[in-house]
């Protein structure tokens, strides 16, 4: 019982050291975490008009606009994600674009994308750079 320990625990502890020693940067692929500072520090709302649409049938999300836009953000890729229902957050539709280069909001169409709004229970909002 205590070999087995033993060799264990030299597994565990080879395993770990190899986990730690990845590492996160743009020149390589590994596994680990990085901070990364936001483009603003204000918080963005979202808001999203609706539509009927007989094939779901019942409403759906039209366009999501995103308010609350700093200067610092302007020109970055952005996803806009939709999740639901419940407390699952699967996704139910994404969107990407760049956020404007002037202007304190942008859209992102859904209008293409068939999500219900009634099971839409949040929204994501990612902008990178």
């Amino acid at each position: 019982m205590a070999v087995a320990l033993l060799i264990a625990g030299i597994v565990f502890a080879t395993l770990y050291g190899f986990a730690a020693s990845l590492g996160v940067n743009s020149n390589t692929l590994g596994a680990g975490t990085s901070a990364v500072a936001a483009c603003q520090a204000g918080t963005l709302t979202a808001s999203y008009a609706t539509s009927y649409d007989a094939t779901i049938p019942g409403y759906k999300v039209g366009v999501v606009t995103v308010s609350g836009l700093a200067a610092t953000c302007y020109s970055k890729p952005f996803k806009v994600t939709l999740t639901g229902p419940g407390a699952s957050n699967a996704s139910l539709g994404e969107i990407s674009g760049t956020t404007p280069a002037v202007g304190a909001s942008f859209p992102a169409d859904f209008s293409a994308v068939p999500v219900s709004a009634a099971s839409v229970t949040g929204i994501h909002i990612t902008i990178a750079g």
